[in-house]
């Protein structure tokens, strides 16, 4: 996004719409129990405790599916077994349990023969491993409302939209799990956290309850340059589904069916694939929302134009998709009306007659369209001025003529905040008088202030309380969608909890899940996230610090050599400087998404060229501790070679907007390589 139009000086209303009163969610009330660490879930649940042993997994297991259990969730649980061991799973629809009355426990029952729920096959144990059965479905359904009104793992409460519970124990006399929802959303969520809980050969012994902070969660693909294309975005909607984010938005500023063209239909090519992309939204249990965005050229007062927008989002309807957004961001520069009859009706363009305009389109829209199709949520706007608090006319108008069910985004206090706080988010749902999802402008990298950048510190500097008045986060990632994962990832994680949101644990965890768990790639990518942690503000200094690892190494190493422990502190550093070498290559062969190092190549290259004249500055420092004057010269000589190499590369031709050459921990190592040399 670029600047906004139309900045006031009014002040902000203190006073937004009210929430209604929700009754309290359960809790696990199980007492905790000694045993191994459980596994890391991310996003971060509301309460996880080992309640139990682990339960091993042997080659039959039983699934019993009930009411809101979909085949997409089931499929995860599946997939999960099979990845620790099982080479069968039967599954058994809700008619087969109908009539069960077992029962999950956590504590410990003897029975001297297997006594078994109705409908379920005997599974002959493995290797001494006895049989394994899960119960899934919503928590209204039968048997799982039963099991969890006898279960002694939680207290009594309700669930809010898409939460879950899941607890592990005894079914009658035989090991069992329960993954309960209170929707099908729930259910899914149950699953994909069941799917981390379960390790090489066996399930964490664990309860958990859980539910989201935001009720919206999630990526718009809004950015200028160059659109992820169609296999991209189909990997993001399955790394979407797994980390529990709900939202997507199709907002890509050079597809020009989007924008420049907006009136156009898809070509059939193309409409194919955003069917394709619909479809695979709903497995994986994400909201598909095409954003419309006509400002540049629409004629508002023109019946055809109104058609238009009409027609256009009929025909996507046509496709598949049942969420959209129109947006009149960026339309620059000061707008002037693209016809004589919305210069007939409304006179010259101001805060009060464009407002004025759009509220009358967006209201036909929701009127005349969305509100006649019973299968699409409301629509959502996208305001000309939407980086700000101040209460313009503007902002004024929409409030009191939108209609009430049109919900806006807003990007913070400014196109790239530096940080967004409750009182801010406050004002912003008071301010708008409508439902208001934060569009955060993290971590793209479309702006002048972010060329040659990557950014790969996690999503930080945003209030645990933003859900308290805003009905969610979506982040504008990167044209590297790969690369943005670490953002999306620790979005994730803060979204749906955001009491408990740890940056710097989540950016870990990010590293892990990048790595497939293997711990020297995780050292690599933690040690390439670092050498790209700065990120920039629209005006000012950057709300994220460059390469504080790095910086803190660094640091160390002034303090040491001030003490005189000069060998020390060299020897140190070198070895932090080899790590960062070998990170590249490490990354390249093991990184589980192997895009990665394809969009991150210059940044990557440029790493290895920065990290070895970082070494050979440290062994020229270690001559010249020696008195070898002439070899510490070569070395140095060596060093400028290698960072002048370094500082030429030049991001990937059109793939991302603007160009410029790549930047690695910059401000941080390339100022410790120029000092390095006067060290006595």
């Amino acid at each position: 996004m670029a600047a906004p139009l139309f900045t006031g000086c009014v002040s902000p209303l203190h006073s937004g719409p009210s929430r209604p009163a929700v009754p309290p969610p359960p809790t696990v009330t199980s007492t905790e129990q000694t045993g191994p660490a459980l596994p890391r879930v991310s996003p971060t649940p509301r309460q996880i405790r080992r309640t139990g042993p682990d339960l091993l997994v042997p080659a039959t297991v039983d699934v019993l599916r009930s009411a809101g259990a979909d085949d997409f969730a089931v499929q995860r649980v599946k997939q999960a077994l099979r990845s620790a061991g099982a080479t069968e799973v039967h599954v058994s629809g809700p008619k087969a349990i109908a009539s069960t009355d077992a029962d999950l426990s956590t504590r410990e029952k003897a029975h001297p023969t297997d006594v078994r729920a109705p409908g379920l096959k005997k599974a002959p144990p493995t290797g001494g491993r006895p049989p394994l059965t899960i119960v899934i479905g919503r928590t209204d359904s039968e048997p799982v409302a039963g099991l969890l009104k006898r279960s002694n793992a939680f207290s009594q409460g309700t669930l809010p939209a898409e939460g879950y519970q899941i607890t592990t124990g005894s079914l009658r006399g035989r090991p069992g799990v329960l993954l309960a929802g209170k929707d099908t959303d729930g259910v899914y969520y149950a699953a994909q956290t069941f799917a981390q809980l379960t390790r090489r050969s066996s399930i964490a012994g664990a309860s958990v309850v859980d539910y989201p902070s935001m009720p919206q969660r999630g990526v718009v693909e809004g950015f200028y340059g160059r659109p992820w294309t169609h296999q991209t975005r189909l990997d993001q909607l399955a790394f979407y589904g797994r980390m529990k984010l709900n939202t997507y938005l199709y907002a890509p500023k050079d597809d020009p069916y989007e924008r420049d063209r907006w009136r156009d239909r898809y070509p059939a090519g193309q409409a194919s694939r955003l069917t394709d992309l619909t479809k695979a939204a709903r497995a994986h249990h994400v909201r598909f929302t095409y954003v419309l965005s006509p400002g540049k050229s629409i004629c508002y007062n023109s019946p055809d134009d109104r058609q238009a927008v009409t027609d256009k989002l009929q025909s996507l309807h046509d496709l598949g998709i049942r969420d959209f957004a129109i947006a009149f961001d960026d339309i620059h520069p000061l707008p002037v009306w693209s016809c004589a009859a919305d210069l007939s009706r409304w006179g010259t363009v101001t805060e009060q007659s464009l407002a004025a305009a759009q509220a009358e389109l967006l209201n036909r829209v929701q009127r005349g369209f969305i509100d006649r199709h019973r299968d699409m949520r409301p629509l959502r706007m996208v305001p000309t001025q939407y980086s700000d608090l101040t209460d313009t006319l503007y902002k004024r108008t929409l409030r009191h003529q939108l209609d009430e069910h049109i919900g806006t985004m807003w990007t913070g206090t400014d196109v790239l905040p530096t940080s967004i706080t409750a009182d801010q988010a406050r004002d912003a749902a008071a301010v708008w008088g409508h439902d208001v999802l934060l569009w955060d402008n993290y971590p793209v990298n479309d702006s002048d202030q972010t060329t040659g950048r990557l950014l790969l510190a996690p999503y930080a500097k945003r209030a645990r309380k933003l859900d308290e008045h805003l009905t969610g986060v979506v982040l504008n990632p990167m044209n590297q969608a790969s690369a943005s994962k670490v953002a999306e990832f620790t979005g994730a994680d803060y979204a749906w909890n955001t009491r408990d949101y740890d940056p710097t644990a989540s950016a870990r965890a990010a590293a892990a899940d990048l790595a497939d768990g293997d711990a020297a790639t995780a050292q690599a990518l933690q040690l390439f996230f670092d050498t790209q942690h700065m990120a920039p503000s629209w005006k000012g200094a950057p709300w994220q610090p460059q390469a504080p690892a790095l910086a803190a190494r660094l640091e160390r190493f002034d303090t040491q050599w001030a003490r005189g422990q000069k060998r020390q502190a060299v020897d140190q550093l070198r070895s932090y400087a080899r790590l960062m070498a070998a990170a590249p290559e490490r990354i390249r062969t093991h990184a589980k998404d192997r895009d990665l190092a394809t969009e991150a190549k210059p940044w990557l290259d440029a790493l290895t060229l920065w990290s070895q004249a970082l070494i050979a500055t440290c062994d020229a420092l270690q001559a010249r501790l020696d008195g070898n004057a002439e070899r510490a010269g070569e070395l140095l000589t060596r060093s400028r070679a290698k960072a002048d190499q370094a500082s030429k590369l030049r991001t990937i031709a059109g793939a991302t907007r603007p160009q410029g050459t790549v930047k690695v921990a910059d401000g941080v190592l390339d100022t410790f390589l120029k000092r390095a040399p006067a060290l006595r």
